[in-house]
């Protein structure tokens, strides 16, 4: 990796660290505090909200029609999903102490608060924790994945790949085959490094 890539890739980090930072200070301004697992709105935004709750039965009257018709098939794909959860949980603790690599932990990924939303009603609280399981899901698989191959096969490919993880810019060169094996086990030492 050259030292301009290399500035460039330090560059993003720091954006990425503003953004963080950017979107924490604009959350305080929406008047609610983190305490644990528990979000807390000040009394009158709660009022606010409770106000705003649509009833389950006008909501029905006035949800989109193709949505009640397709959900059965939306929800049906749990199976799937719980059993990628269950199967790639089952990978990462057999296999990421064997490696030496540190485990993605789920409650990073998987978040659950929007059901301390007052103004969505029942339905719209589990369409909610079904969406934050699914999207959780797919970033803890994403995770794991990456650091599997971040341990095996930390090259980028030769052609230009959309959806790329944060991991693989840090990736070798395609073709770099200069002290490869060195280079690979530095990654495989710092993954298990990592917190």
């Amino acid at each position: 990796m050259n030292d301009r890539v290399r500035h460039l890739l330090a560059q993003m980090s720091a954006l990425e660290e503003d953004l963080r930072l950017a979107l924490h200070e604009q959350e305080d301004s929406v008047l609610f505090q983190i305490k644990g697992k528990r979000v807390e709105f000040e009394q009158s935004i709660r009022q606010a909200h409770l106000r705003l709750k649509t009833g389950f039965f006008h909501w029905l009257v006035t949800y989109r029609p193709q949505n009640l018709i397709t959900g059965p098939v939306i929800y049906s794909m749990i199976v799937p999903l719980a059993l990628l959860d269950l199967c790639v949980s089952f990978y990462q603790a057999v296999c990421f102490p064997i490696y030496g690599v540190a485990k993605a932990h789920r409650g990073d990924y998987i978040v659950f608060d929007r059901q301390q939303l007052e103004y969505l009603n029942f339905v719209e609280k589990f369409h909610c924790t079904y969406c934050a399981y699914g999207t959780g899901l797919i970033a803890y698989v994403a995770e794991i994945v990456a650091r599997t191959e971040e341990y095996f096969c930390p090259i980028k490919h030769a052609r230009r790949m959309l959806g790329t993880h944060a991991r693989y810019a840090r990736f070798l060169d395609f073709g770099d085959a200069a002290d490869y094996e060195r280079r690979l086990e530095e990654f495989r030492v710092g993954l298990g490094g990592e917190k």
